[in-house]
């Protein structure tokens, strides 16, 4: 299984994102990539108070475009994740898994929204444009099962434990991750949870500076491809790009055999 992990450099013009994720994930399928992965929030990234004029429904004109690029490229496209127009005015950060066909056959409405107080920039405060989703969603691909998560999810263990009850074997981070709190936790995060869960860990990120100059706003980048073991099979360098890695399936079995943590858990369900 080829995976491409597409690391992009999103602003506040859409039209000018759709075209770069279309190079991107062009390069991605003449790569031989079996799935292309965007970052979160890959059509839009700028001012919050846009949130709720930029957001389309799904199905709408971003998913539908989605759905033909994965159509008529042969390969799977995770969406990284898009802002969603739901019903009475809500908007959710939402990310869409689309087939060979361009079916889309997972749908999953981030649940963990990020409200910080970083140094030397503005708060943040996803909670004032988001509404949070509730489902957990994992779902079957004829790689095997992937689950759906997004960015600030990482840091709650207890999502990835649910998704790892669903059968998860491969697990989608696309992320927008501060490049405060990059340098620090990204790295720790990700093979966090590809080691207790003892599965494949994509994360396609976000790049770059964005926003006015004065807020300081800087995503980390640094997509990465860890396996079930922890180790790191592959990172994207600084800039917009695709990295593609190579990935054994059966090597989610091999750990889970030799290290049977999965089965020793003594607490309980986790839901």
């Amino acid at each position: 299984m080829r995976v491409a992990l597409c690391q992009m450099s999103s602003g506040d013009d859409l039209e000018a994102n759709r075209t770069q994720a279309g190079e991107l994930l062009g390069r991605s399928a003449d790569g031989g990539a079996d799935i292309a992965a965007l970052p979160e929030v890959w059509t839009y990234m700028g001012s919050a108070r846009r949130h709720r004029e930029v957001a389309q429904p799904v199905p709408g004109p971003t998913s539908e475009w989605l759905a033909s690029v994965a159509r008529a490229r042969s390969m799977w496209v995770l969406g990284g994740s898009v802002l969603e127009a739901g019903d009475d005015g809500t908007v959710f950060n939402t990310s869409l898994l689309f087939d060979r066909n361009g079916e889309l056959v997972a749908w999953y409405r981030k649940i963990h929204l990020f409200d910080v107080n970083l140094p030397g920039q503005p708060p943040i405060r996803e909670s004032f444009t988001y509404s949070p989703g509730k489902d957990v969603v994992a779902t079957q691909t004829e790689f095997g099962v992937a689950g759906l998560s997004v960015c600030y999810d990482v840091r709650f263990p207890e999502l990835y434990r649910a998704l790892v009850r669903r059968g998860a074997e491969i697990i989608f981070v696309p992320s927008a991750f501060t490049f405060e709190t990059g340098t620090d936790h990204w790295d720790v995060l990700i093979r966090a949870r590809a080691i207790e869960s003892q599965a494949f860990v994509l994360a396609p990120a976000q790049w770059g500076t964005w926003g006015p100059p004065e807020q300081n706003r800087r995503c980390f980048g640094n997509s990465l491809v860890v396996d079930p073991w922890g180790r790191v099979l592959a990172r994207a360098p600084e800039g917009v790009g695709v990295t593609f890695a190579d990935l054994d399936l059966d090597e989610v079995r091999r750990v889970r055999e030799r290290l049977p943590a999965l089965r020793h858990r003594r607490l309980g369900s986790v839901t």
